[in-house]
């Protein structure tokens, strides 16, 4: 009688066996086409919107870190009154901020058509535009509308990438 175990190494085996031989006979041309299908030196070709994307995701991780600690403190049994009114109010700024910073991209999205981003730091706000085309005239558009939003004076900048 023969034993599974036994049957399983001469089936593996001679599946082994049948590969080896087929490699061994495959043309040289048939191994090079295998190896340039799997050629990782290709280059990886940045796009504009990347570049976005990525600043968003970066200023969305800095944003969720200071909201967590913001959270802690306001959990926290041993903090003061104080510091838990600090981190209420730091968290409301930071909401404020976010929902600024939407309104102004969903702003330039609109009326210029363009991929952006919005980092707003006080009285500066920090315009990222995804576009090669480096335009005066529409980069002094944007600060104006966006200017038009605030009663006070912003200091405005737009970079184009």
């Amino acid at each position: 009688m023969v034993n599974k175990q036994n049957l399983w190494f001469v089936t593996l085996f001679s599946l082994i066996l049948v590969l080896g031989i087929y490699y061994v006979s495959m043309s040289d041309e048939s191994l090079t086409a295998l190896n340039a299908e799997n050629d990782v030196s290709e280059v990886i070709k940045v796009e504009e919107s990347d570049v976005i994307v990525a600043l968003q995701v970066a200023d969305d991780e800095s944003v969720l870190e200071q909201m967590a600690e913001y959270q802690n403190i306001l959990l926290d049994e041993a903090a003061t009154l104080e510091e838990k009114n600090d981190a209420y109010e730091g968290l409301q700024a930071l909401n404020s901020k976010q929902s600024e910073c939407q309104k102004i991209e969903k702003l330039i999205t609109d009326q210029f058509k363009y991929d952006n981003f919005v980092k707003i730091d006080g009285d500066t706000i920090s315009i990222i535009i995804a576009s090669t085309d480096h335009n005066k005239e529409i980069a002094n558009k944007i600060i104006r509308a966006i200017q038009e939003l605030y009663d006070t004076q912003k200091y405005i900048t737009v970079k184009f990438e």
